[in-house]
């Protein structure tokens, strides 16, 4: 099982649906941490687009023609 013991994955795959769950919340929630350097460059980088955007470098694109893109045809 890689890094993880057989006996910590034991414990684990004993525990109910609901705990498991909870564990994993709470790993996930370690996880997901902020990182000001990443929001930084999406607030740099949608400045960018909406100067673009107000400038007529770049046109909008309508929420249908992006929903079609991805519908399964």
């Amino acid at each position: 099982m890689g890094m993880i013991s057989d006996e910590f994955a034991a414990k684990i795959k004993s525990l109910p649906d609901s705990e498991k769950i909870a564990l994993v919340d709470s790993i996930l929630m370690q996880l997901d941490k902020p990182d000001p350097e990443i929001d930084r460059i999406w607030a740099d980088e949608a400045r960018k687009r909406w100067q673009a955007y107000k400038s007529g470098e770049i046109e909008a694109v309508s929420y249908e023609q992006v929903m079609n893109k991805y519908r399964v045809r």
